[in-house]
């Protein structure tokens, strides 16, 4: 078996970001727009820790920030997780039901 990369891209392009090095307030110096939604494909993710990354990536992001989560099934095993380790923490959007791509806008509220 052959790892994938894992890609997390903002909108349609990605880009690099320099960050300056300050503690846990650090900001991008790339001049994007922080109100972009974050696409994270977990398709490619390997299973074995799917679920430990897509919880790196919610909770990475700000309040009023949302990440489009697609995936190959209806996550509902991982909203209820997400639910149990932070309640009423993000909102969730169905973008897309099926059949072969669920797509979900969350977006932390808290």
């Amino acid at each position: 078996m052959t790892a994938e990369p894992i890609r997390i891209t903002t909108g349609p392009t990605a880009h690099e970001h320099e960050h300056e090095h300050e503690p846990a307030a650090s900001t991008c110096t790339c001049g994007h727009d922080d109100g972009e939604t974050i696409v994270l494909d977990s398709r490619t993710i390997p299973h074995a820790i799917r679920h430990a990354a897509i919880f790196g990536a919610l909770d990475a992001i700000q309040p009023g920030i949302s990440l489009d989560l697609m995936a190959s099934h209806d996550p509902l095993p991982l909203l209820a997780q997400l639910e149990r380790n932070h309640p009423h923490t993000f909102s969730t959007n169905y973008l897309k039901s099926g059949p072969d791509v669920w797509t979900l806008r969350l977006t932390r509220i808290l």
